[in-house]
C-alpha cells in the first residue's frame, strides 16, 4: 500500500531486480557461514527471514491479485526467494516438500488473504476481479516457500512479522522436522 501511494504501480520491475539480487546474496552467504543466519539486526525488529517473507509475499500479491500487467522480473524475484530459503532450509535439515501442488494448504488462510484484498482495496490499490483465482494464484506461489520460511522464523527465532514469524511462534521448531 505505501508502495503504491508514493510510487503507483507502474515502477515495480526494479524493486523485483534488487530483490532477486538480495535472494541471491543471502543463499550464497547463509549457507557459507552457519552462525550468519542466527546475527541480529541492532534493530530489534528486523531480521532477514521477515524481510524474505515481506518480499516474497508481496511479489506473489503482485502476480496474483493486482490488477497490474504481469512483469516476468517479479516471477523470477519469488524464484530466487524460494529457491535461497530452500537452500538455506536444506543447510540446516529442515524438512519441505520440494515438489507442492498448487492446491496443497499453506499457513495463510482465505481469510486473511481476503483481509490483505479489503485493505488494499480500500487503499485503491487495483485487484483483479475473480477473486477464487487470484487466492489460487496467491497460494500456488505461497506454497513453495510458506513451509522453509516459517521453518526459518522459528530457527533464528525471528521478529514478529505477519504471515512469517506470527506463524512460527504458535509451533516449535520440531513441527518443521528440523533435524
Amino acid at each position: 500500500m505505501r508502495y503504491y501511494r508514493i510510487h503507483g504501480l507502474t515502477s515495480m520491475h526494479e524493486i523485483w531486480t534488487t530483490w532477486e539480487l538480495w535472494f541471491a546474496d543471502v543463499e550464497e552467504t547463509h549457507t557459507s557461514l552457519a552462525a550468519l543466519p542466527f546475527f541480529r539486526s541492532p534493530q530489534p525488529d528486523r531480521s532477514w527471514v521477515t524481510a524474505a517473507g515481506a518480499v516474497l509475499d508481496a511479489a506473489a500479491l503482485a502476480d496474483s491479485t493486482l490488477d497490474i500487467p504481469r512483469d516476468p522480473q517479479n516471477n523470477l524475484c519469488i524464484r530466487a526467494g524460494f529457491l535461497a530459503l530452500r537452500r538455506i532450509a536444506d543447510f540446516f535439515h529442515i524438512r519441505y516438500n520440494p515438489t507442492p501442488a498448487p492446491g496443497d494448504p499453506i499457513s495463510i488462510s482465505r481469510e486473511e488473504y481476503d483481509a490483505a484484498c479489503q485493505r488494499l482495496a480500500e487503499q485503491g490499490v487495483p485487484l483483479k476481479k475473480d477473486r477464487d483465482q487470484a487466492w489460487r494464484d496467491f497460494a500456488g506461489w505461497r506454497i513453495n516457500y510458506d513451509t522453509p520460511l516459517l521453518a526459518l522464523a522459528a530457527l533464528t527465532m525471528a521478529p514478529y512479522a505477519p504471515w512469517s514469524s506470527d506463524r512460527s511462534l504458535r509451533i516449535s521448531p520440531r513441527a518443521f522436522n528440523i533435524l
